[in-house]
């Protein structure tokens, strides 16, 4: 019998992968010669080129900047008449003219607040994120703000980790369409447009690895877990061609990320050919010291610079030491003046030298009817029914609501982290309990906190409980506070804070109806609230029109269709979780804990609708993929089973049975969202190639492997009952 391993081939070449190994690492992308550049370049003093490099944060810092000699940037400066005063300085009073670039963390809103990526990406659908970039980037850019600090795109699989309400889940081919549709969204096809943005593709990369969830943490990252699950965000942002990237606070394999040549020059800038701007993190050239991988703040400019680090973001260190590190030869010219080249194309490819003056009279101060639409259609596509045991839909007609729980009357919780900084982006949304009297103008609608978010205090949970009791319907609004998400906001506990379990449970004892809401940055345990509970639907934080958003779902205006990007675990004890794991040799055992149930609460992919679906009629093109250019055509057909219109999510799964390095239990290849009305029917059809079939080894090459592939469809990713097999050869 002939062995799978004899018939392995690798594919050298295939999405330009190459063997990344010491002897053969690809040379760094050189950055295209502008003759613009090239005649700024050839006029700039060392100290110019210096200050180029250099990005501050803040007006005060940014003129005491400019007084001091040449600057490159700031960010976390607001309104158009200071971003235009310091742009005058800049264009009028330096030698060169050079104008300023100014950045800001634009994650989820500038100045309209959509609902936090981690929602965004429950919609399992890639114009969901667009919507959100445009609107953002034509706010930002009309009020003075050319370059954005996203996406994110860390791959998070720990949800004790804050910042994985900021990027798009454990998936990395989810995680890939969402990166290309948030830079398309932001920049468009000509980022100088004055409603586009240069977008950042952070934190490059591992960040979601960090030890224990722990914020700023290690990660031990191998070659082949770095380049399948890790970087294909990245590598479609910039395949999208994202303007910036952003590298990572945390250490990857001993390495501080701002001084890994490996990651940063011969992957990014050699073997994806990434000629933008390297951006540092807050501070992340100066961290090296505290990593005790630097000896000083020029050993870690000449540390950073080295690695590819093209631009410094607040500390300094670049401004203080890189020309005195450039005259001792500790960093070469060659590094300097491509960093230089690099920020200024940036500046060219924005526009900024023709037009570097934002107009006042464009300045966006407040939401518009326009935006304050594309944000509660995105929040409504964002939510996920985790459960309904024929609670919900609400009717309009019912007589008594209680709304009871700490968050039913939450503004800015339902924002999230990260709220948009513009001016404007203060504007309160409507709460829930509001919305919901709004959706049922005849329902006596009362509120009832029954407890804080996060207080051991128990006093009031009676009197929500009565208040359930008096009510023909009860919504229960739980969750965290959005100080609770983000940076730097890792928690050990995962469960509902303070006594909101407790709540919960009052409100199952009254006996009424009820349906929990859930307004929070990260997957929760759940196990308590789901024994009890007859519906739960997962809001996250859905921003400025949250509350209206979820008055739709609750009484059916809209039809939940959203999936969860990331599984929800029955404890803490068993993170980190994930669908894509990898088997072992006991497959069974290997998922296990004797005091739990195997598997999680939800899974990847799950998520309930109003009406039902039927999957079916799985057909293959082929059963043989060719390597060289082939192609396999899947097709399914859906149908809506149910009495409303509704959307699905058909979900395509691998697995390779047999493989040289070990695959995970299945992987996600395609999805589609579709929108049915009842008894309609559609075929939805998915392309498999080599790139979906293959994977990266340990030397960091692309290889794809003779054998047999098999295929699941379904509707989420432990329900795929369709399922079929094809070669590869």
């Amino acid at each position: 019998m002939t062995s799978e391993l004899s018939r392995r081939t690798v594919l050298a070449g295939l999405g330009g992968a190459v063997a990344l190994t010491a002897a053969a690492r690809p040379a760094a992308a050189t950055v295209p010669r502008d003759p613009r550049v090239e005649r700024l370049l050839a006029r700039m003093s060392v100290a110019e080129k210096v200050g180029q490099l250099n990005l501050v944060t803040g007006a005060d810092n940014a003129r005491t900047a400019l007084a001091g000699g040449a600057l490159g940037g700031a960010l976390n400066v607001i309104g158009v008449p200071a971003i235009n005063a310091l742009q005058e300085i800049a264009v009028k009073q330096s030698p060169l003219g050079i104008p300023l670039i100014f950045g800001l963390d634009v994650i989820h809103g500038y100045t309209t607040n959509f609902p936090i990526p981690l929602a965004q990406a429950s919609s399992f659908d890639p114009e969901v994120t667009r919507t959100e970039a445009t609107v953002a980037a034509a706010e930002a850019r009309a009020s003075g703000i050319c370059w954005a600090y996203g996406p994110m795109l860390d791959l998070a699989r720990d949800p004790r980790w804050g910042r994985i309400a900021e990027g798009n889940g454990e998936d990395p081919y989810l995680g890939a369409k969402l990166a290309e549709a948030k830079v398309r969204g932001f920049q468009g096809d000509d980022y100088s447009a004055d409603d586009k943005v240069a977008a950042c593709a952070k934190h490059y990369v591992g960040y979601g690895l960090s030890e224990g969830g722990r914020d700023y943490n290690t990660a031990d990252l191998s070659i082949e877990k770095m380049h399948n699950y890790y970087l294909p965000a990245f590598r479609a942002a910039v395949r999208a061609g994202v303007a910036t990237v952003m590298p990572s606070f945390s250490s990857i394999n001993g390495v501080p990320a701002h001084a890994d040549s490996y990651t940063l020059r011969d992957v990014l800038k050699g073997l994806y050919g990434f000629d933008g701007v390297v951006v540092s993190d807050w501070g992340g050239i100066d961290q090296m010291i505290a990593w005790n991988y630097a000896a000083d703040g020029a050993d870690a400019a000449r540390l950073g610079l080295s690695a590819g680090v093209d631009m410094d973001m607040v500390s300094g260190d670049f401004a203080r030491n890189l020309a005195q590190l450039l005259a001792s030869g500790a960093v070469s010219r060659t590094h300097l003046d491509d960093a230089v080249r690099r920020v200024l194309r940036l500046k060219y490819r924005l526009g900024l030298f023709d037009r570097p003056y934002a107009d006042p009279a464009r300045e966006v101060t407040a939401p518009t009817a326009a935006t304050r639409a594309a944000a509660r259609t995105v929040a409504g596509r964002s939510m996920v029914l985790l459960k309904n045991s024929g609670v919900l839909p609400l009717s309009t007609s019912v007589g008594a609501i209680a709304v009871v729980g700490p968050l039913g009357q939450a503004t800015g919780d339902l924002i999230g982290c990260w709220g948009g900084a513009g001016v404007g982006s203060s504007t309160p949304p409507t709460t829930i309990v509001d919305a919901i009297r709004a959706a049922a103008p005849n329902a006596n609608v009362t509120y009832t906190a029954g407890c804080a978010i996060n207080s051991a205090d128990t006093s009031g949970i009676g009197a929500a409980a009565a208040a359930a009791s008096a009510a023909d319907a009860v919504v229960v609004v739980v969750g965290e506070s959005a100080v609770m998400s983000g940076e730097n906001r890792s928690r050990s506990n995962i469960k509902l804070p303070g006594v909101q379990e407790q709540l919960v449970s009052a409100i199952a004892g009254s006996g009424k109806p009820f349906a929990v809401v859930l307004i929070n940055g990260r997957p929760l345990d759940l196990s308590a609230v789901d024994a009890v509970a007859p519906a739960i639907l997962e809001a996250w934080a859905p921003g400025l029109e949250g509350g209206n958003a979820i008055a739709d779902v609750l009484f059916g205006v809209v039809n939940p269709g959203g999936k969860l990007p990331v599984t929800f675990p029955r404890s803490v004890g068993q993170i980190p979780y994930y669908y894509n794991h990898d088997n072992t040799g006991h497959p069974g055992s290997s998922q296990s804990y004797l005091d739990l149930p195997a598997g999680p609460q939800w899974a990847f992919g799950h998520g309930m609708s109003y009406t039902t679906f039927a999957i079916g009629n799985l057909t293959l093109s082929a059963d043989h993929l060719r390597r060289s250019n082939g192609s396999v055509r899947v097709g399914v057909t859906v149908t809506n089973t149910g009495k409303r219109a509704g959307d699905e999510v058909v979900q395509l799964y691998l697995r390779d049975p047999v493989a040289s390095i070990i695959q995970p239990i299945r992987k996600l290849r395609g999805f589609r969202r579709v929108t049915l009305d009842p008894g309609g029917s559609t075929t939805v059809e998915f392309t498999l190639t080599c790139d979906d079939v293959g994977f990266y080894d340990n030397d960091g090459r692309f290889v794809v492997e003779n054998g047999t592939m098999e295929v699941y469809v379904g509707n989420s990713s432990d329900n795929t009952p369709l399922h079929a097999t094809f070669t590869v050869g």
